[in-house]
């Protein structure tokens, strides 16, 4: 089976602001007049550069959108709170702020966020990452959004903060792409990125092996960009 979404993806004008250049996108894909500099204004961006996935979010409900996050960040998440109501997991957030906040300064700022995204109904799912979820929503013609790590991805020497590449003395990176396909029999996703420079394809879109997209997902965890992002439309008008 193979499924591709006609899908298209600007270059993003900053070497941080993938996030909103892959959001931008998938709005036009659903056909909505939002201009790029519009979007990434409206998101928050973090002090250091970059966003999260929960800011995106946060965009995509005020827009008037569903969203719903997979979650494989245990930093930030328990495996057993996805057995709680939605509220104990906002109250499990509150309290984790509260112990980890002086130790983890960027759990502070990104439990506000999933925060907000759950009293703005946002849902938060568990669930191994396979194939098999990727073309649950990629046969239906929705594209996923997912930050990950593009020094796993491109295979590149580690950054320091201004992206120099620095195998000694270098972080790896985290970064946004969409998934816009799916070949079963190659075990190949369509990955459509907003980053010029990438290695594979100046059109910003080449398929990947499954397995090197799913490590490259879940090594996005030392970066915080570990998930998947699905925005659909609501029957409500978008942007209203």
């Amino acid at each position: 089976m193979t499924t591709r979404i006609s899908f298209a993806i600007p270059a993003q004008p900053t070497e941080t602001t993938c996030g909103p250049t892959c959001l931008h996108a998938v709005y036009r894909y659903y056909g909505d007049d939002i201009s790029l500099d519009e979007v990434i204004a409206e998101t928050r961006a973090l002090r250091e550069g970059g966003t999260l996935d929960a800011f995106l979010a946060d965009h995509a409900l005020r827009r008037g959108y569903r969203a719903t996050i997979y979650m494989h960040n245990l930093s930030l998440f328990d495996p057993t709170w996805f057995e709680l109501s939605k509220s104990a997991i906002i109250d499990k957030l509150r309290h984790q702020w509260a112990i980890k906040e002086a130790r983890h300064p960027k759990i502070a700022i990104a439990t506000k966020g999933y925060i907000d995204f759950l009293e703005m109904g946002g849902e938060l799912k568990i669930a191994d990452l396979t194939g098999k979820l990727l073309r649950h929503y990629l046969s239906r013609g929705i594209p996923v959004m997912t930050g990950l790590s593009s020094t796993w991805l491109y295979r590149t020497p580690r950054e320091l903060d201004d992206t120099t590449e620095d195998d000694l003395n270098g972080e790896p990176a985290g970064h946004f792409v969409v998934l816009s396909g799916y070949d079963r029999a190659k075990r190949e996703v369509w990955v459509a990125d907003p980053y010029e420079g990438n290695p594979y394809s100046e059109a910003r879109s080449y398929p990947v092996k499954i397995e090197r997209l799913i490590a490259s997902v879940l090594l996005g965890v030392v970066s915080f960009d570990c998930n998947l992002l699905v925005i659909e439309p609501c029957k409500r008008s978008i942007g209203a």
